[in-house]
């Protein structure tokens, strides 16, 4: 009777001893969860493009995993799951094997898109370049769609990019890109959706180098567009690659 007398003096019986005992374990037990939480690292989201002229057929690896294989220019991968890394390593060798042809380390973001994008130095023979591009990961705005443009067309030179409304010619419509030159990236455009025709021409000019089929585009679409040479004489058209990146 004494400890139970002594208890009820300091508002404590043991029905609510019962009560705070549970408290205390369901507040340790969401802690414990918390610290779980918090420990978690989001995958990234890895894809190729392959924009070389002079590379054969590639396999890429990032981190030791084979993201892509025998993939050759024009190829845009899907995405694959990879482990985040503030330095990944890549290695891109012929599809026979052999020694690398480049390798290189890259910063790949937790919870982030990214393209691991192979192109030609120009500098030296048979040399190549491995850029890490940072890929928009959520849907453009209602109504809207975002295009993002790679210029790897060195014989065509820097180009304009329209999107000619359906029943619009292309001499009434301003380009949404201008003199993106080669090599060049143009961050997501935004522009509002409806039924267009991509038209590239040179800077400056209205000779078309290509022209899509009518893209019926409805909002929410986010692409990559890559733009090469269909052959390295002077004056070609061009070819294009478009990937979804959202939607």
């Amino acid at each position: 009777m004494k400890t139970s007398w002594k208890l009820e003096a300091k508002g404590l019986t043991l029905p609510r001893l019962v009560v705070a005992a549970a408290v205390s374990l369901a507040l340790a037990l969401g802690l414990s969860s918390c610290e779980n939480v918090a420990s978690y690292t989001q995958p990234s989201l890895v894809r190729v493009i392959d924009a070389s002229y002079i590379a054969p057929a590639v396999n890429v690896y990032v981190e030791g995993v084979e993201l892509a294989a025998n993939i050759g220019q024009g190829t845009i991968t899907s995405y694959g799951t990879l482990s985040a890394s503030a330095s990944a390593l890549i290695k891109i060798t012929a599809a026979t094997g052999g020694k690398a042809l480049v390798t290189t380390n890259g910063t790949i973001l937790a919870g982030h898109q990214h393209s691991v994008f192979l192109t030609d130095n120009g500098t030296a023979t048979n040399s190549y370049e491995v850029t890490v591009l940072e890929d928009q990961q959520v849907a453009a705005a209602s109504g809207h769609s975002a295009f993002r443009f790679l210029n790897q067309a060195p014989k065509t030179g820097a180009v304009d990019v329209y999107m000619v409304p359906s029943g619009t010619t292309l001499a009434n419509t301003v380009p949404i890109v201008t003199a993106l030159p080669v090599g060049g990236t143009a961050g997501y455009v935004s522009f509002t959706s409806q039924t267009v025709t991509m038209v590239i021409t040179p800077t400056g000019t209205v000779a078309t180098k290509y022209s899509s089929a009518a893209l019926g585009l409805t909002g929410g679409e986010v692409r990559t567009v890559l733009i090469v040479d269909t052959q390295l004489t002077s004056n070609p058209p061009v070819q294009v690659f478009t990937a979804n990146d959202v939607n």
